[in-house]
């Protein structure tokens, strides 16, 4: 479903993304895995065209995602972002409405409404909470509209930034649980960002760790668990020593 071949990023002269190639297969969870400032936000940014990369392919479905391609690309793509990224000027209807009401995936109002209440409900939020603006809510519950917003179109891929960042565990284990169900349930492809080994776990089919601009390590949760890899395991067990000097 996503393939990226030889991606590279420089940002003047730090090099971000020096030759990544990831392939995800149709329906797979990646989650890729790295320390600060390894490009995954890069790596996402240059998919979803925010970022123009120095070089490399992205294909979707097979199909380029510049050029005529990109808005095809955008109107399958769902995104939950780190900080919810809600309008505060908006109902939490009209977010996660958002996309319903505007450009090629337009509905009328009152059907947009019906969609938005049901994608709440899929999150567990029930209807009292749809003329509410964000500030109302906890943080927990901005992070479930945002995922109801991401979910709002149907898409067939969908991107997760740091899913459960600033939240208490407990919210944390729910939210895990809802992308892991939704995911499952639609069908869609997916790529988190994340640092939480614990969401890794929970809703991973495959883990990519970033490493100085490229894939240094891919595969499943399993082969993750049990690699002799010194980088994999000392980020993922959170040592202190070891190949990843970033760290210290």
């Amino acid at each position: 479903m996503i393939e990226i071949e030889g991606l590279k990023k420089s940002f003047g002269k730090k090099v971000v993304l020096r030759d990544v190639n990831l392939k995800v297969a149709k329906g797979e969870s990646l989650v890729v895995i790295g320390g600060s400032g390894t490009g995954k936000s890069v790596l996402l940014k240059c998919v979803l065209g925010l970022v123009r990369p120095d070089g490399g392919k992205i294909r979707i479905d097979g199909k380029p995602v510049d050029g005529a391609e990109r808005e095809a690309f955008l109107a399958r793509f769902g995104m939950l972002f780190q900080g919810g990224a809600l309008f505060d000027s908006m109902t939490v209807w009209q977010n996660v409405g958002f996309r319903l009401l505007r450009g090629s995936t337009r509905r009328p109002k009152d059907e947009a409404r019906a969609i938005a209440l049901d994608k709440l409900r899929r999150v567990g939020l029930g209807p009292e909470v749809a003329d509410l603006y964000p500030a109302e809510l906890s943080g927990g519950m901005q992070k479930r509209v945002g995922l109801a917003r991401a979910i709002a179109t149907d898409p067939a891929v969908i991107f997760f930034d740091e899913p459960t960042t600033g939240l208490d565990p407990i919210m944390a284990g729910v939210i895990n649980d809802l992308i892991r169900s939704i995911v499952t349930e639609m069908g869609a492809t997916a790529i988190t960002i994340t640092h939480d080994m614990i969401s890794v776990r929970a809703i991973a089919d495959k883990v990519a760790m970033l490493h100085e601009g490229r894939v240094h390590w891919h595969g499943t949760v399993a082969e993750m668990d049990t690699t002799d890899d010194p980088y994999v395991d000392q980020f993922i067990h959170g040592r202190a020593k070891g190949p990843i000097t970033a760290l210290r």
